[in-house]
């Protein structure tokens, strides 16, 4: 008895994992963003301490969402009607979900950047051989692509909503092309936050899904990278 009281209590956990995850927006982000780093971090000589650190900050920003979760889960049963106390618990919650990631882009810094900085100069430095012509026509592709998606699918217009979300496809065609025409890593990283702000706009807004977001993003940075592998030539001049 005492054996499947102990099966059910692990079903139980693993019901409330699931549960997050098909429910909660933000636990989807936070599960790909782990698989990333996770198998990003294969390609880095990471110490066991690294990442072990690595591990804990990606454990505690799931474990605070799922605390979150059920705080907003138990809020509402109790009631649906506006209370301060309610408003503030809910706002604590959040906020440990927010300070849990604030923690783990510390900790990604602290850990890859001493690694990262390296490898990325000399990939910058072999790949920039390009030129605006290159990134113009590469992002016009890029709307022609998603536009003709659009009409295809049959939902949103061509200009907003539907699959895929133009306007990330779009930034991340620009952070791309930054990346090969820069070569500044600082640069990279600004484009790459602004890229992100474009997408998670997207989501906030209720425009798109993430997974919108999450196919316009793979559609930006996969033509324009295919437009600079072929195209990209001592034929153009080199900015």
């Amino acid at each position: 008895m005492k054996v499947r009281k102990l099966i059910d209590s692990f079903n139980y956990a693993i019901d409330g994992i699931f549960y997050s995850i098909k429910t909660q927006r933000n636990m989807k982000i936070h599960i790909m963003m782990a698989i990333l780093v996770i198998l990003g971090s294969m390609f880095f000589d990471l110490t066991k301490w690294d990442l072990a650190l690595v591990l804990f900050s990606i454990s505690l920003v799931i474990i605070t969402e799922m605390i979150n979760t059920s705080i907003e889960v138990t809020i509402d049963l109790i009631t649906k009607e506006y209370h301060p106390l309610a408003k503030i618990a809910k706002n604590v919650a959040a906020g440990g979900v927010l300070l849990a990631a604030l923690n783990s882009i510390l900790v990604a810094y602290i850990v890859f950047y001493d690694k990262f900085i390296p490898i990325a100069e000399r990939l910058f430095h072999k790949i920039r051989r390009t030129s605006l012509h290159i990134s113009f026509l590469s992002f016009l592709i890029v709307i022609i692509s998603v536009i003709i998606i659009k009409l295809q699918k049959g939902k949103g217009t061509p200009l907003k909503g539907g699959m895929p979300s133009g306007h990330t496809a779009a930034a991340f065609s620009i952070l791309t092309s930054i990346i090969f025409i820069s070569g500044n890593i600082y640069v990279i990283l600004l484009a790459l936050i602004l890229a992100i702000l474009v997408a998670q706009s997207r989501i906030e807004g209720k425009i798109h899904t993430w997974f919108q977001v999450f196919i316009g993003g793979i559609l930006g940075i996969g033509i324009t990278l295919l437009f600079f592998h072929l195209l990209g030539s001592n034929s153009f001049p080199s900015l």
